[in-house]
C-alpha cells in the first residue's frame, strides 16, 4: 500500500482493493480449514480483512507524511509518535462514534426503525464476499462478467492512449459509476464536471504556478467539504439520539420548497469552489 501511494505520487491508496482482496483469499483459505458451515468462519475473514485494512491506511498515510517531513525538515522520529498516538485516538473513538451512527440513521441495512440507513456499500460488499464464499451462494458468474468488463475498458483505454485520443475512459471511473448508488455518484459527477470546466477554462495558462495554485486550492476546498459533511453528520447524530426523535431537526413538513433549497444550496457551494479555486488565476 505504501509503495502504491508513492507509486502514483500523491495521496492514492488501494485501500478497498486490498481489504477485498485479503477477505475473498482468507475466506478461501478458511473454508478449506473450517468448512463451509462455520458459523464463525466468515466473520473470521472480515477480522483478517480489518487487520489489513488498518495496515493499508497507516503504511500509505505514513509515507505521506514521512515524505512531507523530509520536505519541511521535521524529525522522523517524532513523526513517528504522533502517527502512533493518533491511531491509538483514532481507534479509541471510532467505535462510540460508529455506534452513535448506527442508533441515529442505521447503518447499510434497511430496517423498520431506520428504513433510509447510511449507504455503506464497501461494508456490504465486503461482508457479502466474506458469506457467499462460506454460504455457496458466490455469484461467480457475474464477478466473471465483472472482471471481462473491466478487462475491455482497461483494453480500450490503453488504445485511446496509444491514439492520442483526448476522450479517455479510465477503469476506475468506470467502476465507481457502476458500483455506488446514485446518491453518491451525483455529487462525484457534479463535482467532475466543475473541475473540468475549471480545467478547460484555465487549463492553457502558461504559468505553471498559477495553474498548480488552482489545483491545490480546489483540492483543499474540496477536502474541507467532505470533512465538514462527516463531522456535521456527527453532530447531527447527537440530538437524534437524545430525543429518539429523526426528525428533530427537519424543515417543516408544509416546506414544499425544500428541494429547491438544497438544489440552491449546491450552486451556491458550486459557485464558491469555482470562484475560491480560480481567484489566484483571476488576480493575475
Amino acid at each position: 500500500s505504501a509503495y502504491m501511494a508513492g507509486l502514483v505520487g500523491s495521496s492514492n491508496n488501494p485501500v478497498s482493493g486490498i481489504t477485498i482482496s485479503t477477505i475473498l483469499f482468507a475466506a478461501l483459505i478458511l473454508v478449506l480449514l473450517l468448512g463451509r458451515d462455520s458459523p464463525i468462519g466468515a466473520v473470521a475473514a472480515i477480522m483478517i480483512g480489518a487487520v489489513v485494512c488498518c495496515a493499508a491506511c497507516i503504511g500509505g498515510d505514513n509515507l505521506q507524511d514521512l515524505k512531507c517531513g523530509h520536505i519541511v525538515g521535521a524529525t522522523p522520529w517524532k513523526q513517528q509518535l504522533m502517527l502512533a498516538i493518533g491511531a491509538v485516538s483514532s481507534a479509541l473513538i471510532m467505535a462510540p462514534v460508529l455506534n452513535l451512527l448506527l442508533h441515529a440513521y442505521g447503518v447499510g441495512v434497511p430496517t423498520a426503525e431506520h428504513p433510509n440507513p447510511l449507504l455503506a456499500p464497501q461494508a456490504n460488499l465486503m461482508a457479502s464476499v466474506a458469506k457467499g464464499i462460506f454460504g455457496g451462494e458466490l455469484p461467480w458468474t457475474t464477478i466473471g462478467i465483472g472482471a471481462g468488463i473491466g478487462a475491455v475498458i482497461i483494453a480500450v483505454d490503453s488504445w485511446l492512449k496509444a491514439s492520442g485520443k483526448k476522450f479517455r475512459i479510465p477503469v476506475l471511473a468506470c467502476a465507481i459509476g457502476i458500483y455506488l448508488p446514485i446518491e453518491l455518484m451525483v455529487p462525484i459527477f457534479l463535482g467532475g464536471l466543475l473541475s473540468h470546466i475549471v480545467e478547460r477554462h484555465f487549463g492553457g495558462a502558461k504559468d505553471e504556478a498559477h495553474h498548480g495554485d488552482i489545483h491545490r486550492k480546489g483540492m483543499l476546498f474540496s477536502a474541507g467539504l467532505i470533512t465538514g459533511e462527516a463531522l456535521m453528520g456527527i453532530f447531527i447524530a447527537i440530538p437524534i439520539v437524545v430525543t429518539g426523535r429523526a426528525d428533530v431537526l427537519a424543515l417543516p413538513g408544509n416546506l414544499q420548497f425544500g428541494g429547491w433549497l438544497g438544489l440552491l444550496l449546491i450552486a451556491y457551494i458550486a459557485w464558491l469552489l469555482y470562484r475560491y479555486a480560480t481567484k489566484v488565476e483571476a488576480a493575475s
